[in-house]
């Protein structure tokens, strides 16, 4: 009988694919909503394993609050939240409130969830407009999505961009840099395997021996390889021949 797939032990929770704890400075999240202008100011700026974009530690009252860093922003920059707060870089405002054509980042799925979206290391996304219905915001993807006009976004582009264009040069430095977050590394071909690990393992050379293609509704031991593909294989041009 075959063994379990990587994917199935991974989907089980176990603790070696769980990212660690160890290094984690504070969960990042805004300060609840309040009706009220809240004024803070950036005390350090920190490095959390695992996390490629720098966090700013904000001293707001006598409350300490952790935000992906911006670019420009430095030690002792004033930050301000919710209403009436100008829009200038670091801030954070609702979506109703920012202008149009606004780069934005650490945005919220839901009013007061604290900042979901566009939080990696050097990205941003773009306020596109103002409807009735709420604020469409285009995303790094490309994608444009319409949200509500009172989630929260801070105004700039996430720091620390620019991380991936030095080179690993190292198996033993993209080890750490996996190590970090948990990840599997390094990762093993299924043609590599012994048949009983893999649907594609087995044979006298490496082969998968039977379709890549599989179902969409296919258990989960044999969902490896090209899932409900459209197509698979080399494009194929066709030649149209012209009528003269």
């Amino acid at each position: 009988m075959g063994k379990s797939l990587i994917q199935q032990r991974r989907g089980l929770g176990h603790i070696q694919y769980l990212a660690p704890k160890k290094g984690k400075i504070s969960p990042v999240a805004y300060p609840p909503l309040s009706e009220e202008k809240l004024v803070g100011v950036v005390e350090r700026i920190l490095h959390e394993r695992g996390r490629m974009a720098p966090l700013a530690q904000i001293k707001v009252g006598n409350t300490h609050y952790y935000l992906p860093a911006v670019r420009g922003l430095e030690v002792g920059s004033t930050i301000e939240f919710g209403p009436n707060a100008v829009q200038k870089n670091g801030n954070v405002l609702m979506l109703k409130d920012i202008s149009e054509g606004s780069v934005i980042c650490n945005i919220e799925r839901r009013p007061g969830d604290g900042g979901k979206l566009v939080r990696a290391a050097g990205s941003s996304a773009i306020l596109f407009s103002q409807t009735v219905e709420g604020s469409i915001i285009k995303l790094p993807s490309g994608k444009m999505v319409l949200m509500n006009g009172r989630c929260r976004a801070t105004i700039g582009a996430v720091a620390g961009g620019g991380f991936g264009e030095k080179p690993l040069l190292k198996a033993g430095a993209n080890f750490h840099k996996m190590k970090a977050k948990r990840k599997l590394y390094p990762r093993v071909r299924g043609v590599a395997m012994a048949v009983v690990h893999h649907p594609f393992g087995g044979g006298r050379h490496q082969h998968p021996g039977k379709s890549t293609s599989t179902s969409r509704n296919a258990p989960p031991g044999r969902k490896v390889g090209h899932i409900a593909p459209r197509k698979t294989g080399r494009k194929r041009v066709r030649k149209t021949l012209e009528v003269k």
